[in-house]
């Protein structure tokens, strides 16, 4: 009787030794199945960033042939802890107007670059004022420019709807326009206002889109202190170019846009 309850004992300490091991070992592996894996805003982003327009995109004046603002703007972002790389693909044309951006946006390889884009800047307007002056160089009016805002605002808003039906999320930059013309028309005081006038259609216009903004740039080339223009007073350079892309990269930023595009 005695031996019968000793092995009876021993068997029951044998299976409740079994079970406290294998509950331990199912506890250690529920807690490793349950330890959060980290978010993938953890791990630096990879951006694809497409430079759409005129020869502010294409870089002209740009002496070091390095693509204007892109190759600053570039830099500026990789060195954000959250990015990676960024990675530019140039579709900058010299002279393009908005009637150019429109048909190049029926361009199938443009159209793929805008479908894998994080974002899109724009440049575009300047050559759409200089048409004004070209056609009536001799009889300029205010009420000339104002007239031209019209055609120009329904193109920038097809341009926008185009890129957009191209793809839904990526983030929409239209970096504005400057005066250029101070060297060239000094005598011409609306010029400032026609120039404040055309960025305040294209802030207009691009605020009624999700996803994207107006990037202003207009303030900074009325510096005078220091040189802004290339030799042929009408295209930024180095230094022009550069303060672009800080202020593109100020406005990125300052309104928690880069924080929208790296999610």
């Amino acid at each position: 009787m005695k031996r019968i309850f000793l092995l009876t004992f021993s068997l029951i300490l044998i299976l409740s030794g079994c079970s406290f091991s294998d509950s331990v070992f199912s506890g250690k592996l529920l807690n490793e199945q349950v330890k959060p894996f980290p978010p993938e805003s953890f791990f630096p982003k990879d951006l694809s960033i497409v430079a759409f327009g005129d020869s502010l995109t294409k870089g002209v004046g740009d002496t070091t042939n390095q693509g204007g603002y892109i190759s600053y703007l570039k830099t500026l972002l990789e060195s954000q802890e959250e990015i990676r790389t960024a990675e530019f693909q140039n579709f900058g044309v010299s002279g393009n107007t908005t009637k150019d951006l429109l048909n190049r946006l029926n361009n199938e390889e443009l159209q793929s670059a805008i479908q894998s884009s994080d974002a899109v800047i724009i440049t575009v307007g300047g050559n759409d004022v200089m048409e004004v002056f070209k056609s009536n160089i001799l009889n300029l009016k205010l009420s000339m420019f104002v007239s031209a805002q019209e055609g120009y605002s329904q193109r920038l808003r097809e341009i926008i709807e185009k890129i957009r039906s191209y793809n839904q999320n990526t983030q929409i930059l239209l970096v504005g326009i400057y005066n250029p013309f101070l060297g060239w028309f000094s005598d011409i005081h609306e010029m400032q206002e026609i120039v404040t006038r055309w960025n305040k259609t294209s802030l207009d216009i691009i605020s009624t889109f999700d996803h994207a903004s107006l990037v202003p740039i207009e303030d900074i080339f009325l510096n005078q202190e220091e040189s802004l223009f290339h030799t042929d007073y009408f295209h930024p350079n180095n230094l022009g170019y550069e303060l672009i892309a800080e202020r593109i990269i100020s406005h990125l930023t300052e309104n928690e846009i880069l924080d929208e595009i790296i999610e």
